[in-house]
């Protein structure tokens, strides 16, 4: 029987053309129960893509346009008065759904950037001093244009740190670019694809992801790569305790979506670029040497020996 996860990809797949890569990484954050920013030009997809993970997924969503003067109760939602009642009476903002997607998020003011940082992390809003819990299950999916974009603005780190991976779509292939012009001219994309799940089997799934078994000594290597990245002489800011926690899920998903109910070093490896790279923050003499964050992961992981043992069962 075909697994819910390769339904799954091969309906986003119908939609977003030839970035077979992109989507199975963002099922994979989903799963890890983690948050995805895509960073690139406009027009790509982004947006596309978000819809698609959506409808699919059985999911609700909203997207929120950042501008320069988006507030933040535009996103949490305020209190209003209720003249029947005599009190305060809550306003749901655009974040309370399944799936936000926060397009153009480096356009906006820090404050507003900032009003997502409890939700990302906790699962919940605050107004007015009263706790909200929002829907499970919660994604952001961000875009961002590259900085130096004209009105953009470098996301602080505190905020980085709450994204899982980041992902740069890139433009489609020729084959692909092709299908698409031959495709789209008179019918809605998400039309040819179809709902696979609901949110209490997406929430099931995430449950079973996280229950794969780690072995002590993939922890061992998570630890020391991350303790790798600190000690790193071009870094001023290493993977943070947090950033060592997205590792360890996201591995866990990845040998979920190989259909294995145990961690090998190769998932750590095989996520460890996408959910560091961001993290890192680099020193003068790396921009002198013209190093990038890539660069110094792709050096790490050849440096650092992988633990011997080839499987890790939870036998």
């Amino acid at each position: 029987m075909e697994r819910v996860t390769e339904q799954l990809q091969q309906e986003i797949n119908k939609v977003v053309l030839g970035k077979e890569q992109i989507v199975r990484k963002v099922l994979l954050a989903i799963l890890a129960q983690g948050h995805v920013l895509l960073e690139d030009v406009p027009g790509v997809g982004k947006t596309t893509l978000a819809k698609a993970f959506s409808k699919t997924l059985g999911l609700t969503s909203r997207r929120i346009q950042f501008t320069p003067d988006t507030m933040p109760s535009d996103i949490i939602g305020f209190s209003v008065f209720d003249k029947n009642t005599g009190a305060l009476k809550y306003q749901p903002g655009a974040i309370m759904t399944n799936l936000v997607l926060a397009d153009e998020i480096n356009r906006t003011s820090s404050k507003t950037q900032s009003a997502l940082l409890e939700a990302m992390e906790e699962m919940q809003v605050t107004v007015d001093g009263v706790t909200h819990p929002l829907p499970a299950p919660f994604v952001v999916l961000a875009t961002q244009n590259p900085v130096g974009s004209a009105g953009t603005q470098m996301l602080p780190p505190s905020q980085m740190d709450r994204f899982l991976i980041k992902l740069s779509m890139g433009y489609p292939d020729r084959a692909s670019t092709a299908a698409l012009l031959k495709d789209r001219h008179h019918a809605d994309p998400l039309d040819v694809c179809r709902t696979v799940t609901d949110p209490a089997s997406l929430e099931k799934s995430i449950g079973e992801a996280m229950s794969v078994f780690v072995a002590d000594r993939i922890y061992d290597y998570i630890a020391e790569l991350v303790e790798a990245t600190r000690n790193n002489a071009y870094v001023t800011l290493g993977v943070s305790p947090r950033g060592a926690l997205a590792v360890s899920r996201a591995a866990k998903a990845n040998a979920y979506l190989e259909g294995r109910d145990y961690v090998t070093a190769d998932d750590v490896c095989a996520v460890f670029p996408d959910v560091c790279a961001h993290r890192l923050v680099l020193d003068a003499k790396a921009r002198l040497h013209e190093y990038t964050a890539e660069q110094i992961i792709t050096n790490l992981l050849q440096t650092v020996k992988k633990p011997d043992v080839r499987e890790f069962s939870a036998k």
